[in-house]
């Protein structure tokens, strides 16, 4: 009931109030679903990112035309190419590590990580994948989080996949009604669609793999182009 614009409760009788105990009983206590070990995936857009993105395009290019490159897992012979992995020092990437800082700070509050701690990128990398280029189901070892920040993404350039790491399902997996979406603690992949000014970040862990590029643009427009980062909790 209402009264003017401020909501008014209801009065119950003693029999109402019964009855309302009785149905919180059955809803609460009766069948219950505590999801536990979840795996965390942070989805962080980075707002106003154009000029970012802009800066990064011309680093990330004048970066490939230097001649360095490494093979990891990117399919480097079909053309994806894969830089160094020290990018976190070189200033001209200081933008885009603040954006990451920023989320980071925000995930180690959110978990309730130690405060004499903090969360901080130890290797960061770029990597340009032309149509017909991918990279193969990979984790980053060694590392507690790890991410990857979208500088450009046309369409059908590529989602990246997150593979169940519970091997229980691997071996005997259930079977769902065909025509029913099954419920998300139920997935066994999950795809994120590569978005300009969007971060993911994962744990280092998650076996992860990114679709063959397919867009039909032309030219430099058509490169799926990427920053990843690797991350570790440093004493502060």
């Amino acid at each position: 009931m209402t009264a003017g614009n401020v909501a008014v409760a209801p009065v119950l009788t003693d029999a109402s109030k019964i009855a309302n105990k009785s149905k919180l009983v059955v809803a609460t206590d009766s069948f219950i679903q505590k999801p536990h070990f979840p795996t965390l995936i942070f989805q962080n857009d980075v707002p106003h990112c154009n000029e970012l993105n802009k800066s990064l395009l011309d680093l990330i290019y004048a970066e490939r035309e230097s001649g360095v490159a490494v093979n990891k897992s990117n399919t480097a012979e079909l053309g994806s190419w894969h830089s160094a992995t020290n990018l976190h020092k070189n200033s001209d990437y200081a933008p885009l590590l603040a954006e990451i800082n920023s989320a980071l700070a925000r995930i180690s509050d959110e978990l309730c990580y130690s405060t004499e701690h903090a969360l901080k990128v130890t290797s960061m990398w770029s990597i340009i994948n032309p149509p017909g280029n991918g990279n193969r189901a990979h984790c980053h070892p060694n590392s507690l989080w790890s991410g990857v920040y979208y500088v450009q993404a046309p369409e059908n350039a590529g989602n990246i996949e997150f593979i169940d790491p519970r091997t229980a399902l691997v071996m005997n997996q259930p079977k769902y009604e065909n025509k029913k979406k099954r419920p998300r603690d139920c997935f066994t992949k999950a795809n994120y669609k590569p978005v300009p000014g969007r971060m993911i970040i994962f744990p280092a862990w998650l076996y992860h793999g990114v679709a063959s590029n397919v867009s039909k643009e032309v030219g430099k427009a058509a490169d799926r182009i990427i920053v990843s980062f690797n991350v570790n909790q440093m004493k502060k």
